[in-house]
């Protein structure tokens, strides 16, 4: 299938490991021109080194922190500067944070919004204008299965999680004239590393495959790994998805109990 995804440019936020970098590997792949981004700027020299040792092409990458409206504006702007456009927008950066509502303080949950919502708001807010002038594009917020049915002690994941799925909803609706397509993915257990910590702790003694398949709640009986979420995030973001908007999918291996 061709992707369609030749000369395009791609901004992915929170990429110097995980969903992220195997995102922008997979896009470097396909022929697209790819800016990483995120706070650490020694992983990202990590993540453009590894992904010239796979593909032997470059990667643009730009040290930022999305709270920070003005980081995200600069990202933006460097890039634009660097491909002379941009057509891709994947609202990766985002932390883990699971407690119960009382132990949830102001601070942490300013920090949770400013970093999962309004880093995707501010990042799409000074992408928009660019892919307008290029005729559209696309945007993919990474979100969560679990802000569609948030168990007990997830805040504030949860909460922030469901407010970029209905961001998603609305900017399709508003942008959809201008020929910009917004979805998102909303992640299930993936291999991460928290995921793998709690393996070597727990079970050392076990092979990744095995201690995967040790998660009964996941209907395909094991934790999906990196590439399996980026091959649906770079399908949402190509041509072949070019009548797909508004819309979630879930990539948690059938965990979820809604749709």
């Amino acid at each position: 299938m061709e992707l369609g995804l030749k000369g395009k440019v791609a901004i992915i936020t929170g990429s110097s490991r995980g969903i992220g970098l195997e995102t922008a590997l997979n896009l470097v792949k396909e022929g697209a021109n790819v800016t990483i981004c995120a706070r650490n700027n020694e992983r990202l020299e990590e993540a453009a080194a590894f992904i010239l040792e796979q593909t032997g092409k470059e990667v643009f990458f730009v040290e930022a922190d999305v709270t920070k409206e003005e980081d995200c504006a600069r990202v933006v702007s460097a890039t634009v500067e660097k491909y002379g456009r941009l057509d891709i927008l994947v609202n990766n950066a985002g932390t883990s944070q699971a407690h119960r509502f009382e132990e949830v303080g102001t601070e942490l949950w300013q920090q949770d919004l400013d970093l999962k919502l309004f880093g995707a708001i501010h990042c799409s807010r000074h992408a928009v204008p660019h892919m307008r002038q290029v005729g559209g594009g696309a945007i993919v917020n990474v979100t969560a299965v679990l802000g569609k049915t948030p168990p007990a002690a997830s805040l504030p994941t949860t909460v922030s999680r469901a407010a970029g799925m209905a961001l998603t909803k609305a900017m399709s609706k508003d942008l959809g004239p201008d020929n910009i397509r917004v979805n998102t993915v909303c992640i299930g257990l993936i291999r991460s590393e928290q995921i793998e910590k709690k393996w070597k702790k727990e079970n050392p003694e076990l092979s990744w495959e095995q201690f995967s398949r040790l998660e009964r709640q996941i209907p395909l009986g094991r934790i999906g790994n990196t590439d399996e979420a980026a091959k649906v995030i770079t399908f949402l973001v190509s041509d072949a998805a070019s009548y797909v908007t508004g819309t979630s999918v879930n990539i948690d291996g059938g965990m979820a109990g809604v749709l």
